[in-house]
């Protein structure tokens, strides 16, 4: 009988500490942790998976390399590109894509195994909601949905049904940060990282958060919208006139109220800041940043030789909650 109660107390107890996944006001550094990867961090109960532009790394906490996949895309012609990652359930959500100098085509939200980092299955994605990028993918765990960032247009955060599988709505980021390389949801909050500083004179890159308590569905509806030759500009016919067309359309979108959450001035250097994730288990926030080489448009120039750099430093920083 007595062992029983022990046993039920262990495991109400990790249960308690996988549930955790809470937003801090206040972060403190804690160790910095190298890693191969440069684009998006998510952490379950016992490991990290750290996401690079064409491969997937499993790490344990301490850094140790456990796995990796540097084959993931089924066709590398159609996709060629991660973002920032999620991982639930045992399974990391990657927002894919054809990227080239700050533009994304082909994207696709797709699924992989957490053991084995093998892909799975892909989800649908919605062209009509307007998202021309995507940079990073969160699990909405207390509402099952999924949300995607833009770094090309960040005015929106795009949302899904996971069980319906179809686009949801989008939330209008105001004001906006741009070039939102990575998100992550918990306490019905958006976490979203910017690099919106200078690399190139050393100015920090930031953190910024949003409520999304209440996301009401709009979906798609048939309608009429201007076509666009690129993201900021729109077609003209002969006669100088914009090309519209007839189809789904975005039917409307939620507006979120963005503040900032803390600016990374803590960086061994300004560079590239890329995605964040929580831990479940003692609700450490990770960040992870990029450092050592010129960045144009979202793609590595080479190294800053100057300040005696040879190739791109990639990082977690690991921050414990204060309060």
């Amino acid at each position: 009988m007595m062992k029983n109660l022990y046993l039920f107390a262990a495991m109400v107890l990790t249960a308690t500490m996988v549930s955790a996944q809470h937003v801090g006001t206040e972060y403190r550094l804690k160790k910095i942790i190298p890693v191969e990867g440069r684009q998006g961090i998510a952490i379950d109960s016992s490991c990290y998976y750290v996401s690079d532009t064409k491969a997937l790394y499993k790490y344990d906490k301490e850094g140790h390399l456990i796995s990796k996949n540097d084959t993931p895309f089924r066709h590398p012609e159609v996709a060629n590109h991660f973002g920032d990652i999620d991982v639930w359930n045992g399974e990391i959500y990657c927002g894919i894509e054809k990227f080239e100098y700050g533009r994304g085509y082909n994207i696709a939200v797709s699924i992989y195994d957490a053991n084995t980092l093998e892909w799975k299955r892909d989800l649908p994605w919605s062209p009509e909601s307007g998202q021309v990028e995507v940079s990073g993918i969160a699990v909405d765990r207390d509402r099952n949905m999924v949300w995607m960032s833009d770094w090309v247009d960040s005015r929106y955060a795009y949302c899904y049904d996971l069980a319906t599988g179809r686009y949801h709505t989008k939330m209008q980021c105001a004001p906006t940060p741009y070039w939102c390389q990575g998100i992550f949801i918990a306490d019905g909050k958006i976490l979203f990282s910017a690099d919106d500083g200078e690399a190139e004179y050393n100015l920090p890159d930031n953190l910024y958060i949003a409520d999304i308590s209440n996301v009401p569905y709009t979906g798609l509806v048939d309608g009429e919208e201007v076509v666009k030759e690129t993201p900021f500009s729109v077609r003209l016919d002969a006669e100088g006139r914009p090309v519209m067309r007839r189809g789904p359309v975005a039917a409307g979108a939620m507006r979120g109220e963005v503040r900032l959450l803390r600016t990374m001035h803590d960086f061994k250097r300004a560079g590239e800041i890329e995605g964040l994730s929580i831990d479940p288990v003692n609700d450490d926030l990770v960040v992870l940043n990029n450092r050592g080489t010129r960045i144009v448009l979202g793609m590595s120039q080479g190294p800053l030789a100057d300040e005696g750099y040879t190739g791109e430093v990639h990082e977690l920083y690991v921050y414990e909650r204060v309060k």
